[in-house]
């Protein structure tokens, strides 16, 4: 955020302009609060809809990630300002890969009928489809992302809704120095393909990013507070831009800048599509960890990281709330919120 300093004879001037550029700082963060929360529906004890668009009303939260086009959900949302990404489930790409009309019926059904009144922002065809993971659906991602682009632009939407698809970090093949990310070579025709779709489109790829996976894969090497967000200090400088890394999420994010680059992607910009700390049932996942990281991550990412740094990064916490039919045991603590809409621990946004 830029600042400046201006220099005033008048005490009085002086003060009154001082509280006017604090009370405008606080309406630009408030106004330009980056963060999302992912709205994950595998309970069968959660809150209706209606309840939980107020819930994020009521908590100041104004971004949403949904997976899939639920109807009452969408509903829900009507006139409620809260920015979307609407999620096409795995199984129903190969529908919209292989039938442009089903496509259109796709975004008449789940976009036109809906928006503006609901603030579609992104579509993200497809969650964590690579070669590594749902592999079976590989092959259907890039042309259900045309399909359904076609659709929007036959919508005349293609300004205002973008088309992209969320991948994992297990696709860098080299994530350290980050300035040095590179994707895995057994991803690239998969991947470069969709990275040249998303630049000629100018879309942005969705990312899930997780320091918490990264520190249970390498508990020797990764320091809990660099994946917390509280180390003391710097953890240390990329020798090719000497940019200084002090927390995991940085790294982790600028590692996916770096493979985009070297994959032709140099312009487009990075959505955390996810990104959370479990609060039970597993190594390092307590109520206090999840809360220390979540909290830092929607404080940390208004101010950019090292290679964005100044501009915030769109980012979607996971999950709203603690969902009991999810597997493995510790992936059901995401939550912020419990079912019955109490917090799981104090969270501002």
């Amino acid at each position: 955020m830029a600042k400046f300093f201006t220099s005033y004879n008048s005490p009085s001037m002086a003060v009154a302009v001082l509280l006017l550029g604090f009370l405008m700082a606080s309406l630009t963060t408030t106004g330009a609060q980056p963060t999302g929360v992912c709205y994950g529906r595998d309970g069968n004890n959660l809150p209706p809809p209606a309840q939980v668009v107020a819930l994020y009303r009521s908590r100041n939260i104004g971004r949403m990630r949904i997976y899939d086009p639920n109807q009452e959900v969408l509903q829900a949302l009507r006139g409620s300002n809260i920015e979307l990404i609407l999620g096409v489930p795995n199984p129903d790409l190969q529908g919209l890969a292989s039938d442009a009309s089903a496509a259109t019926r796709w975004v008449q059904t789940n976009v036109r009928n809906f928006f503006p009144s609901v603030r579609i922002k992104y579509i993200a065809v497809g969650n964590e489809v690579s070669p590594l993971s749902n592999a079976q659906y590989v092959s259907f991602v890039l042309p259900a992302m045309r399909n359904i682009y076609n659709a929007i632009v036959a919508a005349g939407l293609q300004g205002q809704i973008r088309v992209s698809t969320a991948i994992d970090t297990r696709v860098l093949g080299t994530s350290y120095p980050p300035s040095a990310g590179a994707f895995r070579g057994d991803v690239r025709g998969f991947l470069d393909p969709i990275i040249g779709f998303l630049a000629n489109n100018r879309a942005p790829l969705l990312v899930n990013v997780y320091p918490y996976f990264s520190l249970l894969d390498n508990p020797n090497q990764i320091k809990l507070s660099y994946a917390l967000f509280t180390n003391p200090g710097p953890e240390f400088t990329d020798p090719n831009n000497n940019l200084v890394y002090q927390n995991l999420f940085d790294a982790i994010l600028d590692s996916v800048y770096g493979a985009l680059e070297k994959a032709g992607g140099s312009g487009i910009e990075i959505v955390v599509s996810e990104s959370g700390w479990p609060s039970a049932a597993n190594r390092e996942a307590t109520v206090n960890n999840a809360r220390t990281y979540n909290q830092n991550l929607i404080n940390h990412v208004r101010r950019g990281s090292p290679k964005t740094s100044g501009r915030p990064i769109e980012t979607y916490v996971f999950a709203m709330f603690n969902e009991n039919l999810k597997t493995p045991e510790f992936e059901k603590y995401f939550g912020l919120f419990n079912p019955n809409q109490q917090p799981v621990y104090p969270i501002n946004f």
